[in-house]
């Protein structure tokens, strides 16, 4: 499978901090939180291809400009599930992991063990852990929803603040 660079970026400010996203034609490719001061994270950089394509980059561009809508609409509660058009790109283990997150419902939560034995790999707990914290799609692809299975909060790539801030959008607060 031909790797698909993203060809459009989109920045904006929401109330869960500065958010930028990535597409390519066939989706979106990237969702990340723009480090603002006082945060003790760094974001992930990601490069656009060169490429003039017209057609493919405004596939991208109505890609973004779903995502965006989709994603004010979600912070706001006035959104569950998100039919905007995906496209991460990663191995197939990790493919199987994004999968599986993204058939989370809105407002439940699991642990990274529930995630390997529904893909059919019990023993694969701390690879589902790596997988879920290489996700390149935070939010649409919730591994915010993964807590640890003692029921407690866990790492998120954008720190835990973030994490309980989108769990009690969905309604947990018990965490």
């Amino acid at each position: 499978m031909k790797k698909l660079a993203p060809l459009a970026k989109l920045n904006f400010e929401t109330t869960a901090g500065v958010i930028s996203l990535c597409a390519n034609a066939s989706g979106i490719s990237h969702l990340n939180f723009v480090p603002q001061t006082g945060d003790d994270w760094q974001t992930r950089e990601v490069l656009l291809d060169g490429s003039n394509e017209k057609e493919s980059i405004s596939l991208a561009k109505s890609h973004l400009k779903q995502a965006k809508n989709e994603l004010l609409e979600y912070l706001a509660g006035e959104r569950q599930l998100f039919t905007v058009a995906l496209a991460p790109q990663g191995t197939e283990f990790q493919q199987q992991v994004w999968h599986a997150l993204s058939q989370l419902g809105y407002g439940s939560t699991c642990s990274y063990a529930h995630i390997a034995e529904n893909i059919g790999r019990p023993k694969a707990v701390r690879a589902v852990g790596t997988a879920n914290g290489a996700n390149p799609i935070a939010i649409i692809v919730p591994c915010h929803r993964v807590i640890g299975k003692n029921g407690k909060l866990t790492g998120y790539a954008y720190g835990l603040a973030l994490k309980q801030k989108l769990l009690q959008l969905e309604g947990i607060s018990h965490i």
